[in-house]
């Protein structure tokens, strides 16, 4: 699996029921409104299941594992369901460790990476007007609904889907530029609950390749 699928998991329109209410808002209002929540959790914890589906909609990866986040920077995946994988970012740099591939990838934390949709749960959420075009629905009494569509075209996706119960994220849907879309739903969350920060370590045997940016 490529950097560029693990990291933004790292996710075709929904029909509309006639029973949902939807606001729609301008960019900048939206933005905000998204930054607001998301600067709200200073830790996120979940366990999630996710599904990629080709242009016609029929399953081609189905993954499972856990995740924890803590601001600023801190961010630890690890994938166990059907090949282990661990994506941790310590603030500067992303890493990956593939053990059936022995190997584990050292990116820099430039803007491209920052920008994938997980980092979204422990980076820097200031200024996501400046990054994508953003809109909103709200879909019914507790449900919310926000949709990111990143300005750079070099961007690892093409439009990206966060949807809310009682404030809680609860899915990202997400599509790339080869029409295939990653649904990640978390299951188990737990809200700003203390988290340690060596909980946020990579461990790996000695022995493994590892390879970083420019190497």
């Amino acid at each position: 699996m490529s950097f560029k699928r693990i990291a933004v998991f790292l996710i075709a329109g929904l029909a509309m029921l006639n029973s949902l209410t939807v606001v729609a808002q301008a960019n900048g209002e939206a933005a905000a409104q998204l930054a607001r929540t998301l600067k709200g959790y200073e830790t996120y914890q979940a366990d999630f299941i996710q599904i990629v589906v080709n242009e016609d909609g029929s399953k081609v990866q189905e993954t499972r594992g856990a995740l924890k986040a803590k601001r600023p920077g801190l961010f630890y995946w690890e994938a166990s369901e059907p090949l282990n994988q661990f994506i941790v970012s310590d603030g500067d740099t992303v890493s990956v460790y593939d053990p059936d591939l022995e190997q584990v990838t050292i990116h820099n934390l430039d803007e491209r990476v920052s920008s994938t949709p997980a980092l979204l749960l422990s980076g820097e959420v200031d200024n996501l007007a400046d990054t994508y075009e953003v809109s909103y629905r709200k879909l019914g009494e507790s449900s919310e609904e926000y949709t990111l569509k990143p300005r750079n075209p070099d961007s690892l996706f093409v439009s990206l889907r966060l949807t809310f119960f009682k404030g809680e994220l609860q899915e990202m849907r997400m599509a790339d530029s080869l029409a295939q879309q990653s649904i990640l739903s978390f299951h188990n969350i737990r809200l700003n609950q203390a988290v340690a920060n060596n909980a946020f370590t990579l461990e790996y045997p000695e022995g493994v390749d590892v390879i970083r940016d420019g190497a």
